[in-house]
C-alpha cells in the first residue's frame, strides 16, 4: 500500500497568483508570488529560511541520544524533496516523459532515425532522477547520441538546446503542479516533526528550481531551517548530484560537519551524492522498488517511508 499523503491543490492555486510568461515561458518570479499571496500563504515562509540562511529553533531540545533510526553521532539532517518529502517525483516523471517523446518524436520527423520513447523508469532512474534540469537533459540525451547546443539559462521552451528542452520540461511541470497540486507524505511531515522536536538540524537540498514554491504551498517550510535547490546552485556554481557540493553546502549552512549529518534521498544520484561526500548516515527511501540499487549506491539503510524510521 502507498504511503498516505495530503493534497495541497487548493493551497497550492489560493497562494500562487497567475504565471507570467518570460521569454516564451511560464515564471513564478519569488517577489511575485510573496507580493500575490494572502495572508496564510506568508506564514508558512518564516524569516531566516531562505536560500544561503539557515534558522535554528529557539524552542528545540537538543539530545545526544540515538533517535528517529540515526547513530547518535547525527545531529542534522538534510532532506531531498521530490520522492522523499513529497510525491512530486511522479509528476516530474510525467513532465520529463511527454518532454523527451514530444523532442524525439519531433526530431524523428525530421531526420527518419526511428522513435524510441522515454522509458519513465528506467531512464528517468538512470539518467534525470535527482539532478538538475541541464544536467538531466544532457545526460539522456547523450545516451541517445545527441549532443544539441547550451544555449542559455532563459532560453525559451521552443529552443532546441539544452537549456531549452529543460525549459520546456519546467513549463509542464508547473502547469501540472497549479492543476494537481503537491502531496506531501505523512510519514515524511511526521518524520520532519519529530526531528525538530529532537533537536536535529533540518535543511532541504533539492536539484529543483521550485523548491521554495513547493515547501510554501504544502507548509514544509515551517519545518526546515534552511534550503539548497537548483537555484542557490547556479548562483554559488555548485554542480549537481551525485557531486556532493549541494548536500555539503547544507551541512555548512546548518553548522555541522559532514559526519554529522544524515542524508535522506530516493534518488541514485543523490544516494552516491551522500556517500561521496563522507555523510555520517545515508538513508535511501524507496519508492521505485530499486532497493538494491540505492544501497550498492551507497546508502546505509533503505526505507519505503520515512515513517517506518519512527
Amino acid at each position: 500500500m502507498a504511503p498516505p499523503v495530503t493534497r495541497g491543490s487548493e493551497r497550492f492555486r489560493a497562494c500562487t497568483p497567475d504565471p507570467g510568461v518570460v521569454n516564451g515561458r511560464l515564471a513564478w518570479p519569488t517577489a511575485a508570488v510573496a507580493s500575490a499571496r494572502p495572508a496564510d500563504c506568508a506564514a508558512t515562509s518564516a524569516p531566516g529560511r531562505q536560500s544561503g540562511t539557515s534558522h535554528p529553533d529557539a524552542d528545540a531540545d537538543p539530545q545526544e541520544a540515538p533517535v528517529l533510526g540515526l547513530p547518535d553521532t547525527v545531529t542534522a539532517c538534510l532532506f531531498d524533496l521530490d520522492g522523499v518529502l513529497t510525491r512530486t517525483s511522479t509528476v516530474h516523471t510525467a513532465a520529463w516523459t511527454r518532454t523527451f517523446d514530444d523532442y524525439l518524436r519531433a526530431r524523428a520527423g525530421r531526420t527518419g532515425e526511428p522513435f524510441v520513447p522515454f522509458d519513465p523508469q528506467d531512464d528517468y532512474a538512470r539518467y534525470v532522477d535527482g539532478r538538475k534540469r541541464p544536467d538531466g537533459v544532457r545526460a539522456f540525451l547523450a545516451s541517445r547520441g545527441i549532443v544539441l547546443p547550451e544555449g542559455a539559462p532563459d532560453d525559451p521552451p521552443t529552443a532546441e538546446t539544452v537549456h531549452g528542452v529543460g525549459a520546456r520540461k519546467n513549463e509542464l511541470l508547473l502547469a501540472i503542479l497549479a492543476e494537481d497540486g503537491v502531496e506531501v507524505f505523512e510519514g515524511s511531515r511526521a518524520y520532519l516533526e519529530a526531528a525538530r522536536a529532537a533537536g536535529l538540524r533540518r535543511a532541504v537540498v533539492s536539484s529543483s528550481a521550485n523548491t521554495e514554491l513547493v515547501l510554501e504551498v504544502t507548509g514544509l517550510g515551517e519545518l526546515v531551517e534552511a534550503r539548497v535547490d537548483a537555484i542557490v546552485a547556479r548562483e554559488r556554481g555548485l554542480p549537481g548530484k551525485p557531486a556532493p557540493d549541494m548536500f555539503l553546502a547544507g551541512a555548512e549552512l546548518l553548522g555541522v560537519a559532514p559526519q554529522a549529518a544524515a542524508v535522506f534521498e530516493d534518488a541514485l544520484a543523490g544516494v552516491a551524492a551522500g556517500r561521496a561526500g563522507g555523510f555520517g548516515y545515508v538513508v535511501g527511501v524507496d519508492r521505485l522498488g530499486q532497493a538494491d540499487e540505492l544501497r550498492a549506491n551507497g546508502a546505509d539503510v533503505v526505507v519505503r517511508d520515512l515513517g517506518d524510521l519512527l
